[in-house]
């Protein structure tokens, strides 16, 4: 079951290099030559050997000296080392094509993560920490091409130099040969062994580095709330922890992949001083010239060394596959459902937004949501209230398609939005979310996110309906300043009035507002809620607060428990009938 999975892996990978035929077909016909010339080189040296001998032999049987000319060995010299030099010029561009290659492949493993992570459902996020994630797109990749770059090009040339290597050397001995194929099996049987328990041990460190990635990501980014709790030294012990386990992890892999060299290349010493005796023996006996035993050892070395490196070679594909299976488990993730064929479109909505008998789980067998079913007429004010974990926010995620309902439906203007597609039907809606998010760039490409086209015109106004205009110009270059590491350089309010800004730019007709002026202060939450008003005017808004008095001019509120609406209604309504919200607005003002 395992090796077939390691051959679905193997396959897979290499159909993932369709495109680059030619590019293979250059360094199949590099690899050849290169393999071809390998093979001749020393059988020619062996000829160009003894005849040198033997011209040193007569020359001094003459009594003459030796000198090398143009006739006499010259051309012999010349010809051996052109040969020499092709053979690394085609060692070269195979070596050059090849990163070509592992690179190409890489960057086309990365478009299509890219392409998955946009398409996946947002449980896959909610599941999985961004550490884990990243591991995946950078480390694992990493991995794959390094080790096509150099163990799989390394391992191809060795197939055929072994190969071609040792058909001549049967040609020149048969006894020696078998006596070095002796010492070459034990070695692949240590090989094999060693290479069955790295593959597991690969998987492992490449679990690790994520795990650590991950928990790194996620303490970098509650650096503030470690601090403030006087967590550092228990945090310190956690990424300790996993630095250690993959330290543990890495020990076991590089010494694995590292520690069959030596034994190899010592079985492959006890090979050359036994082959030398026979060898030397042979000359003495003139069964074998000078020039073919020296062939013989360029073919032992060209044989012995593939087969020596090949534990290393093989350790580090099985480290490659690791990588790839990880890599392949991401892109098979199951993705949202796909936008059909004929969508519905609904171009500049009222904002009729209807909920029909929803229900939903984040896991089918599990229902949060049952029977949900109310009606936002164009314009109206929605507030969605309750306690923390009521289902507030998964109610605006339905809205939105961030999930997708178990049953029932939802519609704007009419329309299932399951028949839209999802960037159809975002469009219709503006998010201010209570969790700020500014991207590296300037403050006026960060307001122009929701409309990447707008003017510098348009963008300015929308930054003064959010009363972040005077702010934003005395900065240092006013809406040409950059903003990186998370905007930390801003207060909390003043990221949010920027995201704040973003809705009054692309002027939706649906707009979201999940605790949008939770954190800026009482006069600014004025001033906001004065602008929010017009902007809402005429639109249909949902308002999810905790704060009761920033809604009770709501035309319908829906207040929220265990995931379903308990009671709905407007403000005066909901505390005549002195149920649930009624308890709750009192409470807040007692």
């Amino acid at each position: 079951m395992k090796q077939t999975r390691k051959q679905s892996t193997v396959v897979r990978l290499f159909s993932q290099l369709k495109g680059q035929r030619v590019r293979l077909i250059m360094v199949a016909v590099s690899i050849v030559i290169y393999v071809g010339l390998s093979i001749y080189n020393p059988m020619y040296s062996a000829l160009v050997v003894d005849h040198l001998w033997q011209s040193i032999q007569a020359a001094w049987n003459d009594g003459t000296s030796f000198a090398i000319s143009w006739t006499n060995m010259g051309r012999e010299l010349l010809q051996l080392s052109i040969q020499y030099f092709f053979t690394w010029i085609f060692y070269y561009l195979q070596s050059y094509l090849m990163a070509n290659v592992a690179e190409s492949l890489n960057l086309e493993l990365r478009k299509q993560i890219a392409q998955k992570l946009n398409r996946l459902p947002l449980r896959f996020f909610d599941q999985n920490k961004a550490g884990e994630i990243l591991s995946r797109v950078t480390s694992d990749l990493d991995k794959i091409a390094e080790v096509l770059q150099t163990g799989l090009l390394k391992m191809i040339v060795a197939i055929g130099t072994v190969i071609g290597s040792l058909i001549v050397m049967f040609y020149y001995s048969v006894p020696l040969t078998c006596i070095f194929l002796i010492f070459m099996i034990i070695s692949v049987i240590i090989t094999q062994i060693v290479a069955k328990k790295n593959l597991r041990c690969a998987t492992q460190r490449q679990e690790t580095i994520g795990e650590l990635t991950g928990i790194v990501e996620e303490y970098y980014n509650g650096r503030n709330v470690i601090k403030a709790y006087n967590h550092e030294v228990q945090s310190q012990e956690q990424v300790a922890a996993a630095a250690e386990k993959n330290r543990i992890a890495n020990k076991k892999a590089d010494f694995l992949t590292n520690c069959v060299n030596p034994l190899i290349r010592l079985l492959t010493r006890l090979a050359h001083v036994v082959i030398a005796i026979i060898a030397g023996n042979a000359m003495l006996n003139g069964t074998m010239t000078v020039g073919v035993v020296q062939a013989f050892f360029q073919y032992i070395n060209q044989t012995a060394e593939p087969l020596t490196e090949a534990s290393f070679m093989i350790n580090s594909l099985q480290g490659a596959l690791a990588s790839a299976k990880r890599t392949f488990e991401l892109l098979d993730e199951e993705e949202e459902i796909p936008d059909p064929e004929h969508p519905a479109v609904v171009e500049k909505a009222k904002g009729e937004i209807s909920f029909q008998q929803v229900s939903f789980g984040y896991n089918p067998g599990q229902l949060l949501m049952k029977n949900i079913s109310f009606t936002a007429k164009p314009g109206q004010k929605i507030a969605v209230v309750g306690s923390t974990g009521a289902g507030k926010t998964t109610l605006v995620n339905l809205l939105m398609r961030f999930y997708e309902v178990n049953g029932g439906k939802i519609t704007l203007d009419g329309v299932d939005t399951s028949q839209m597609t999802r960037s159809g039907l975002r469009k219709n809606f503006g998010m201010v979310l209570q969790d700020t998010w500014l991207f590296s760039g300037t403050v006026a490409a960060n307001i122009a996110y929701s409309k990447p086209d707008a003017t510098r015109k348009e963008i300015v106004a929308a930054a003064r309906a959010a009363k972040v205009d005077y702010f934003i110009r005395t900065m240092p270059r006013g809406y040409d300043t950059l903003l990186d590491n998370e905007a930390a350089n801003l207060s909390a309010g003043q990221r949010q009035l920027l995201t704040i800004a973003r809705v009054f730019l692309c002027d939706p007709p649906v707009i979201i507002l999940d605790e949008a002026t939770s954190s800026v202060d009482t006069r600014t939450e004025v001033e906001i809620g004065k602008a929010m008003k017009k902007l809402m005017d005429g639109r249909t808004s949902f308002v999810i607060a905790h704060r009761l008095s920033t809604i009770r001019d709501a035309d319908t509120i829906l207040f929220m428990e265990h995931g379903n609406i308990i009671e709905q209604g407007n403000h005066q309504e909901l505390l005549a009938k002195k149920g649930a919200y009624a308890a709750l607005y009192y409470s807040q003002f007692e």
